[in-house]
């Protein structure tokens, strides 16, 4: 739950940073910093690595370069508590990528938790019409890209799930957090204009998310979920949402309004639904939702 606190309060402090970093460079930096602190304390683990094991962690860590890419990028034109919201319906996601994918079964409940969240989705990101309902040319393009940031974590929580239960976690967090580090670092001068300077804002931003959301959250994961079983793990991440809106509320003043705010009350219900009532089909799903961790969808 500390970690979720961690994560959610993170949002906002990336948005400031956004003023003086671009997104790309930002996080190249901070996961430079996280996979430098991981090598460092998992250097044994890495020296037995496997040939099978460096190709799921690099997979692993191209998905996870899409969703920080997609979601720091989108939290520059949308507000915090929204990029939240809407990063929080990768795990909705999950059983539909299964379901397309893969072909797993699908429990009754975790189909109405995905209709309810993916009509959160579309309250919170489709402004109301003449006519009340929507107005699509309207849309933030900032929502869409953090659409995209949940649908990159999806994948994401996937393939980590997998590969850490054929290989040593250590591995995969140290190979996924470099390999998203290199691929910020090569794509920045082609998809933005890089730039970053060295304000305060900027310096706590890499050292809270590069050490606390990253490096630390990633060994704190590894111990936790010993005693916790994974569908009790994925709840409490349900509260990183809230935590950013509650940051964003005290220290930007932004409030939510009642389309938006109802768009992010189904979002949490659809994810509580799915979670709480829908029955897990495979063992793959279990551990894939129970890594969302590794994915560290805030910070």
């Amino acid at each position: 739950m500390l970690m979720t606190l961690i994560w959610g309060s993170t949002f906002v402090l990336i948005k400031q940073a956004l003023n003086d970093s671009s997104p790309l460079v930002l996080n190249a930096v901070r996961m430079a910093l996280a996979a430098a602190l991981l090598a460092a304390f998992y250097w044994k683990k890495m020296a037995a690595l496997t040939r099978p094991a460096l190709i799921a962690g690099v997979l692993v860590g191209f998905f996870l370069y899409l969703g920080y890419a997609f979601q720091t990028s989108g939290l520059k034109l949308t507000t915090p508590s929204k990029s939240a919201f809407l990063t929080g319906t990768s795990t909705v996601m999950v059983p539909l990528l299964l379901v397309a994918i893969w072909r797993t079964r699908i429990h009754l409940w975790r189909v109405v938790g995905i209709v309810l969240a993916l009509a959160g989705l579309f309250l919170m990101t489709v402004p109301a019409g003449g006519a009340g309902l929507a107005d699509f040319a309207k849309v933030n393009f900032g929502d869409i890209l953090s659409i995209g940031c949940a649908i990159g974590f999806a994948f994401h929580i996937v393939f980590v799930g997998r590969a850490s239960q054929r290989f040593p976690f250590q591995q995969i967090a140290v190979l996924q957090v470099t390999t998203a580090a290199v691929l910020m670092a090569m794509t920045a001068p082609l998809l933005e204009k890089p730039h970053f300077h060295l304000t305060g804002t900027v310096i706590a931003t890499v050292l809270v998310t590069g050490i606390f959301g990253t490096a630390v959250a990633f060994t704190v994961q590894a111990w936790a979920q010993q005693f916790t079983p994974a569908t009790h793990t994925a709840l409490i991440f349900n509260l990183e949402p809230v935590f950013a809106w509650l940051t964003s509320f005290i220290y930007l003043k932004e409030r939510l309004g009642v389309r938006a705010g109802a768009g992010a009350l189904l979002i949490l219900g659809g994810v509580l639904v799915s979670e709480l009532l829908g029955q897990v089909e495979k063992p793959d799903e279990e551990h894939a939702i129970g890594g969302k961790l590794q994915a560290s969808s805030g910070g």
